[in-house]
């Protein structure tokens, strides 16, 4: 499946590998976000990418950035998109989910519940909410177990062309 998709195993695969049950719950959660009603493939991959650049986990933000950039994502929309995730290439509801996750992880006493009424008013509910903030508060889990086991950060994928 891995290599079909990304033209490699990621690394935090081959790490969840040495745990047969854990690697069978990532697999699963890897399909159930793939068929995700309301979480498109572009919006978790905004939230994967800016998650790990948050948690300075370079693996996940060399492999996300790999993705946006086929999405079409410049140099110049990235950073803009770094700085203010409003800024997205997202619809408009997606923009304001990727601004709630990242704002979440970085600071979770400030969202609100006006932030969560917005979101319903853009059609979310409170299960998307949480699977969406579940996206990116996922990446610190592989970013500490890849350091603690000195796994590489570089991403052979991220390097080839869009």
């Amino acid at each position: 499946m891995f290599m079909k998709n990304v033209g490699t195993i990621p690394q935090p695969m081959r790490l969840m590998s040495l745990s047969p049950a854990l690697f069978e719950l990532q697999l699963k959660r890897i399909q159930y976000f793939s068929k995700h009603p309301k979480l498109s493939f572009a919006l978790l991959v905004h939230i994967r990418y800016l998650a790990s650049k948050t948690l300075d986990y370079g693996y996940c933000m060399d492999l996300n950035l790999h993705f946006l950039k086929k999405l079409g994502y410049d140099d110049e929309a990235l950073r803009m998109m770094e700085e203010d995730p409003g800024k997205s290439m997202l619809e408009e509801n997606e923009s304001t989910m990727l601004d709630f996750v990242i704002r979440a992880i970085k600071k979770p006493d400030s969202i609100t519940p006006e932030d969560m009424a917005e979101l319903k008013e853009q059609g979310y509910e409170e299960q998307d909410m949480l699977e969406a903030l579940a996206q990116g508060v996922g990446m610190i889990d592989h970013a500490i177990m890849m350091q603690v086991f000195r796994i590489d950060q570089n991403c052979e994928v991220a390097y080839t062309s869009p």
